[in-house]
């Protein structure tokens, strides 16, 4: 149970704020995150490493000379926006281009990627490596496919020693991967976590079971596995991570950096009980463990768990984990070397500008705001059904994403009404505040899709039912693009496309936009029902396998329903 907060939407913000406040000699706040309180040195590259809020010390208690020079913290569980990324990063940057750093989860790409896409377009060298450490989210021949746990901590701190010790973007980046490539964990939880303002956790684990693959962002495992005495559950681990332990020949001879973390709830006492079956079953396959951490370093709010991460080590990987390290929760050896000057500058966000409009927009301009207003109270009223659909087979958070992200866009086009914003301008607005707000998958492609519903607008002339049909379109495509995923992989594209091909067809058949609108959003219910009889083939749900049997996609569904009540909307006005 998540005891401590105020307003649960703005738990996350406060949380920085607090960290922040709380170690001034190493962090300073920016929008989306903190930067180090001093500036980076000319010509270094920026380690930006990050992703939801949540799982402290990751991600920003990692800040600090010798590891990250800022870390973007989403929303609990939610990947941050691609604005508090490039916010963080263009911070963080000083003429030696940005490494992004972060777990391999679908919103956290999606987010990241498109930060990296603007700072590249403004001539910033920008490099991207996923850690993908979770050996129970993908077989071994697809190793950088997986999810990443608790291998961020030590593949961001060989990376940032490896920077600290004067490499270049380009070496960081072979570091970084290399690193990622020799880092395997498992890790199982006994009960599930809860999210602040929940009275639940976002799943149970029955009495005399474990749940073995657990993920960091409240994801139940891949499995549940009887509950043995201690040394059991070591060799469960063990024998999972060691069953990819690579043939010791080149420069790894058995020398191993072994992390034990515990992900909430289960304390230091019951991790050394761990930890004395670890040390003693290592020892009998001949490996050396190298500066073993034991303690909480990716957590996952008071999620009752652990897991075991190996770092297989040579002599190259062992000198950076070695190497002194100095942030606010990761501290070791002497003094990290290097003259620091205090931060004199960071990014400020500044208003988005709006350009110019006809009369005849911003009435168009007014409709939107309303209908962006009716899609707010719409994810309020659904919120714990979604919830609870993403539950099964997800981390429970959709519901709330769509909520905040939603209700973020609808305030975003009541500013730009008000400062005489035409269509176009609105929806793009709209469209960067919903991705901010909500964070995540969700948010991402939400955020496209009403970004590429404006593009199709302008702000000079008035908006007919052909180009109202257009903008429809150019979001469903747009969050096809962008999420890469195909009809029948269990996903909102599953809704999307025949929402779109209907649209589509019963326009040019009739001519009648509410009608047409309403047959689409009834072909994307259906379709978004159907998606129950599939087994997930991508997002965070695709490594529970048939876990998500019997459970429709709660992307899909939120879009059914959304495109429901637009439909309701454009019925309502003829």
């Amino acid at each position: 149970m998540t005891y401590l907060f105020n307003d649960p939407a703005h738990f996350a913000a406060e949380a920085v704020r607090g960290f922040a406040a709380a170690h001034p000699q190493y962090v300073t706040v920016v929008h989306g995150g903190v930067v180090r309180s001093t500036d980076t040195p000319a010509g270094q590259p920026a380690l930006v490493i990050g992703g939801g809020s949540g799982h402290y010390p990751a991600f920003a208690g990692w800040v600090g000379p010798g590891m990250g020079h800022g870390a973007p913290c989403g929303n609990v569980f939610a990947s941050p926006s691609a604005s508090q990324v490039y916010s963080v990063a263009r911070s963080a940057e000083s003429g030696g281009g940005v490494l992004l750093g972060f777990g391999n989860y679908a919103g956290d790409v999606l987010h990241f990627g498109a930060a990296a896409e603007k700072l590249r377009a403004e001539g910033i060298d920008v490099r991207i490596v996923t850690v993908s450490d979770d050996i129970a989210s993908n077989t071994p021949d697809k190793h950088r496919d997986r999810r990443g746990i608790a291998g961020d901590l030590p593949v961001f701190k060989i990376t940032g020693a490896a920077i600290e010790a004067g490499a270049d973007l380009d070496e960081a980046e072979r570091i970084a991967r290399k690193a990622n490539d020799a880092t395997r964990s498992l890790g199982l939880a006994f009960d599930g976590c809860t999210l602040p303002g929940a009275s639940e956790p976002l799943f149970r684990v029955a009495d005399g079971q474990m749940a073995l693959g657990l993920g960091i962002h409240g994801e139940p495992g891949v499995r549940d596995v009887p509950l043995g005495r201690a040394q059991e559950v070591a060799d469960l681990l063990v024998d999972g991570v060691l069953a990819e332990e690579p043939a010791r020949t080149g420069g790894y001879r058995g020398r191993v950096a072994v992390l034990l973390n515990g992900l909430g709830t289960v304390k230091y006492e019951e991790l050394f009980v761990i930890y004395d079956r670890v040390a003693e079953r290592l020892a009998a396959r001949g490996l050396t463990p190298v500066r073993p951490e034991v303690g909480e370093f990716v957590s996952s709010l008071d999620m009752a768990g652990l897991s075991l991460t190996l770092v297989f080590l040579d002599d190259e990987l062992e000198r950076y984990w070695l190497a002194p390290v100095d942030t606010p929760a990761y501290r070791r050896g002497d003094t990290v070397p290097g003259q620091r000057t205090a931060r004199t500058w960071v990014y400020e966000v500044g208003e988005e500008e709006v350009p110019a409009s006809s009369p005849e927009s911003q009435q168009v301009a007014g409709r939107i705001g309303d209908l962006l207003e009716v899609l707010g109270r719409t994810c309020q009223t659904h919120e714990e059904t979604l919830g609870q659909l993403d539950a099964v087979a997800g981390d429970g958070d959709h519901g709330q994403g769509m909520t905040f992200g939603s209700l973020g866009a609808a305030a975003a086009g009541r500013r730009a009404l008000e400062r005489g914003a035409g269509a176009r301008t609105t929806l793009v607005h709209a469209g960067t505040a919903w991705a901010e707000a909500a964070g995540g998958t969700s948010g991402a492609l939400w955020g496209a899709a009403l970004t590429a519903a404006g593009g199709t607008l302008d702000d000079a002339g008035g908006t007919g039912n052909a180009q109202v049909v257009a903008a429809l379109l150019a979001g469903a495509d747009a969050v096809q693009r962008l999420g890469g995923a195909r009809v029948g992989d269990k996903t909102m594209v599953d809704a999307v496309v025949p929402f779109r091909e209907t649209l589509r067809r019963e326009f040019d058949r009739t001519g009648d936009l509410p009608a047409a609108c309403r047959a689409a959003a009834d072909a994307a219910r259906q379709a978004a029902e159907g998606t129950a009889e599939l087994v997930a083939r991508l997002g965070r749900a695709r490594v529970l396998g048939e876990k998500s049997l019997g459970t429709p996609d709660p992307g899909a569904v939120s879009f059914s329903i959304l495109m429901g009540a637009v439909a309701d909307y454009l019925g309502a006005r003829q």
